[in-house]
């Protein structure tokens, strides 16, 4: 029995000595691995939001969230510094973030106001520098007026499980956005809770007051690590060239001369194909920006398609021209006028005057140049054969005295150019600037002159 306890006490121990041997050994092999994968180089993508929270915003972090995991980075930091913005943008941006695969770092540099502070409690952790503030998320319209409960009650919702998901205090997410009744040392019954970084350390809605990207990488313990900026792309620079109000002015510009243009000549191609790029060109960046919804830009045409049965078929001016320019000068506006669809609850009257004045502007703009230059500008290089050039000078066959122009009365003669309204007509083998009284005449057709309108001849078609 003695011996048999014996072999068997041996034969553990056997066992023990090559379990000890294969765990030293591996231990000698994992160790350096666990070593190395603490000390590996982090890879940090750094963007930035210091605007408001619109679809320029959400489309720079859907950019900035899909370079980061296309370059396989392990944290994204957002530096954050915003007054809010529209409630569908902060939705879209607090999806993206609560979805990014990397590890999420918010670091609130100034403000996290409103929409912005959605944004920040969505990421996994939030940092502040001293003197920034988060909170005051109730959902108003650009005048600060509080909007209905509908969208408060959506606004509430969304901010507490995101801090239900990111283990923050959802009633203090609540009172953000609601009348506070919990935290009575932070802020009156009845007001909306914003903190203040040493508050939101506090209460758990801040893990660290720093001053810098190196003291929030430090604290949130990411060293040795590669800094990635996100660079702004060449859509976006040619965007922000767009939307620059002196450039936005001068596409104005063209749009409105290159339509004058094409009706004064009609058929010529230059003017209206530069009118319709520009017209591209203005409202494509306000449609990515947000800005420009689908039936403002048809509003647009629809005035254009008015204008132009206006002059081209119908006699006069009317309902139908007057009808057309209102939806032209409608369109261009609203497009520079935030909405969504129908819903203009988050515009202010100022907003509404500006755009007004910014498309009335160039307009005055316009209307000026020709009244001053206009016969300068026709007979520029490139303008040559796009409009009227030629003078009016008896020599080549044209008449201008009121009493030569009377003898003209109910003489007949042929239409030179359409009238559509104005053009040139020929009477007795001399040339005459004409506008037609009734149905627009086109070139060729025979004309009745049927009075004088200054230095005109009014006709009619016979």
């Amino acid at each position: 029995m003695k011996l048999r306890s014996l072999s068997l006490v041996i034969r553990w121990a056997a066992v023990l000595k090559s379990t000890l041997i294969l765990l030293v050994y591996f231990s000698a092999y994992t160790a350096p691995a666990a070593l190395a994968s603490d000390t590996a180089v982090k890879k940090v993508y750094v963007f930035e939001i210091n605007q408001s929270i619109f679809p320029a915003a959400w489309r720079l972090t859907k950019d900035a969230l899909t370079e980061a995991e296309r370059l396989g980075a392990d944290v994204v930091l957002l530096k954050l510094n915003t007054y809010g913005g529209d409630l569908a943008s902060a939705d879209s941006i607090h999806s993206a973030l609560m979805r990014a695969r990397p590890l999420t770092l918010c670091w609130i540099t100034q403000n996290a106001a409103s929409a912005g502070a959605l944004v920040a409690i969505s990421c996994d952790s939030i940092y502040m520098r001293s003197g920034a503030l988060i909170g005051s998320a109730s959902v108003v319209n650009q005048e600060g007026t509080l909007m209905p409960d509908k969208y408060q009650s959506y606004m509430r919702a969304m901010m507490r499980s995101t801090a239900e998901r990111q283990g923050r205090d959802p009633k203090i997410a609540e009172g953000m956005v609601t009348p506070n009744n919990y935290l009575p040392d932070i802020a009156d019954s009845n007001r909306i809770i914003a903190l203040t970084a040493e508050e939101a350390l506090r209460y758990n809605y801040c893990d660290a007051i720093v001053e810098s990207e190196e003291e929030v990488l430090a604290h949130a313990r990411l060293e040795p690590y590669e800094l990635i900026r996100h660079r702004v792309d060449w859509l976006d620079r040619i965007i922000a060239f767009l939307l620059n109000p002196f450039v936005n002015s001068l596409l104005l510009l063209l749009i409105l001369g290159g339509i004058y243009f094409e009706f004064q000549n009609p058929g010529s191609i230059f003017p209206i194909a530069t009118a319709a790029l520009a017209a591209i060109l203005y409202f494509a960046p306000l449609y990515l920006e947000g800005l420009a919804e689908h039936w403002e830009m048809l509003v647009f045409l629809a005035g254009i398609v008015l204008l132009a049965i206006e002059l081209l078929v119908l006699p006069g001016f009317g309902v139908a021209g007057i009808s057309g320019l209102a939806l032209i000068l409608a369109g261009l506006t609203l497009a520079l006028i935030r909405n969504v669809s129908f819903d203009f609850s988050l515009t202010g009257a100022d907003d509404v005057l500006l755009a007004l004045l910014r498309v009335l502007l160039p307009l005055s703009i316009l209307f000026l140049m020709f009244l001053l230059w206009g016969h300068r500008i026709a007979r520029l290089r490139f303008l040559r054969g796009i409009v009227l050039t030629d003078t009016l000078q008896e020599a080549v066959g044209y008449l201008d005295r009121p009493e030569q122009l009377k003898q003209l009365v109910n003489q007949t003669g042929m239409a030179l150019t359409p009238l559509r309204p104005a053009g040139r007509i020929e009477v007795n083998g001399e040339q005459h600037d004409a506008v037609v009284d009734g149905a627009m005449i086109e070139k060729g057709q025979a004309v009745r002159v049927v009075g004088i309108s200054g230095n005109l001849l009014v006709v009619r078609k016979v």
